[in-house]
């Protein structure tokens, strides 16, 4: 897939309207975390170098659409912003009928989904944010995979559209990881549901010499094994396909890797008592919430053999104490690894500040959604759109 880029064309004296993906973590009015902003500060600063008048568009939150929030507000990601790009950024409430910007100016929108019809790509909508710019830039990766007014709607309407630097990074690492990678490729998969990630697992079998899975995912590939695991998470209806998976994987030669011991408690909480546990041992009142030690080498070994690693989900419930250790001992194994690594999803994000390994990551995607889908070979609808623009114009 070839995509324009923002280095592709003029900027100077533009008004430039750059999608990026703001949706940080606000916690009593405080950004708790502004890695997703800092990820967005290539873009705008080039377009700025470049003489551009930039304009921000982000959502943050699940708010009810058409209905204005404070509890959903950008207003402190744009403080945020003017400190990160040390120079003001205006932050406009009332922005869709437009607005006075000059070269070198920065606007930041409110959240574009307190505009009706934002998630359902209302072609009225995205006709009217698509006259704010001369360019627009999607660069929000997160969202590449939905068809929004603000994304995909916009990119049809704009004179010219292109992707920006970050959504490019994405693509670029995603692509090296996943259409040519150094071998042995390994990829860990974890989170509390197969049903969330049954397809993209499928592709990886298809890809990789050897996975890890972890997590609530684990337990339904044990209990198809025959273990019995108390009051575990396990998405008994979906055992028979956790079943034809592991057969796929043999047809694969793909290796697939479970625990073999694991942590557990009678309930989930940060100060439940633990023990570790053989699969075997597991009583009718216990949870499996961790890996155990055993389980650990195992991971540790197929991490240090790997040559390409592919990072979404904790193998644990990571944000209690107790039940952190699987996911900080393997976090910590990649991130002392040689290999090309490249983490995404949410909570893997939340795992690798935890550990503060962030510089220690090959590549780390800010997308959720959109990464597993790109895993999956799916061709994101943003892109697509992004692709078309390019040989329409």
């Amino acid at each position: 897939m070839v995509l324009p880029t923002l280095k592709d064309l003029d900027c100077s004296d533009k008004r430039v309207l750059i999608r990026e993906d703001l949706n940080v973590p606000i916690e009593n009015g405080h950004i708790s975390s502004d890695a997703r902003i800092k990820a967005a500060l290539p873009t705008i600063q080039y377009a700025l170098d470049q003489g551009a008048a930039v304009i921000i568009l982000s959502h943050l939150g699940r708010p009810e659409e058409g209905h204005i929030s404070a509890e959903f507000s950008l207003a402190p990601v744009a403080e945020r912003l003017q400190v990160l790009l040390d120079r003001p950024v205006k932050f406009v409430a009332d922005w869709l009928d437009g607005f006075e910007i000059a070269p070198g100016e920065v606007v930041l929108c409110e959240n574009v989904r307190f505009q009706k019809g934002e998630k359902k790509n209302d072609p009225v909508l995205a006709k009217k944010i698509a006259k704010l710019g001369d360019i627009f830039v999607m660069d929000a990766f997160a969202t590449a995979h939905r068809s929004e007014a603000s994304t995909v709607g916009t990119a049809q309407f704009s004179p010219q559209a292109c992707a920006g630097l970050l959504l490019m990074a994405e693509v670029k690492a995603l692509t090296q990881a996943l259409k040519n990678p150094a071998r042995p490729l390994l990829a860990i998969v974890g989170g509390s549901k197969i049903s969330s990630k049954l397809h993209v697992l499928s592709s990886l079998i298809d890809k990789v010499d050897s996975l890890i899975l972890g997590g609530g995912i684990a337990n339904t590939f044990l209990a198809a094994q025959g273990y019995k695991l108390g009051k575990s998470l396990v998405e008994s209806d979906l055992v028979e396909e956790a079943k034809r998976l592991m057969l796929l994987a043999q047809q694969k030669h793909a290796e697939i890797i479970l625990p073999t011991d694991v942590v557990v408690a009678k309930e989930m909480s940060a100060t439940a008592k633990t023990k570790v546990k053989k699969l075997t041992e597991i009583e009718d009142d216990e949870m499996v919430l961790d890996s155990g030690p055993e389980s650990i080498r195992l991971y540790n070994r197929a991490v240090v053999s790997a040559a390409t690693i592919l990072w979404n989900g904790p193998i644990g419930v990571f944000e209690m104490a107790p039940f952190e250790g699987g996911t900080r001992a393997l976090s910590l194994a990649i991130a002392d690894s040689g290999a090309f690594s490249i983490a995404g999803g949410g909570d893997t994000l939340a795992a690798i500040e935890k550990y503060n390994i962030s510089d220690k990551i090959s590549y780390i995607s800010t997308g959720g959604g959109a990464f597993l889908e790109f895993v999956e070979g799916k061709t994101l609808t943003a892109l697509k759109v992004l692709e078309e623009h390019q040989r329409d114009s």
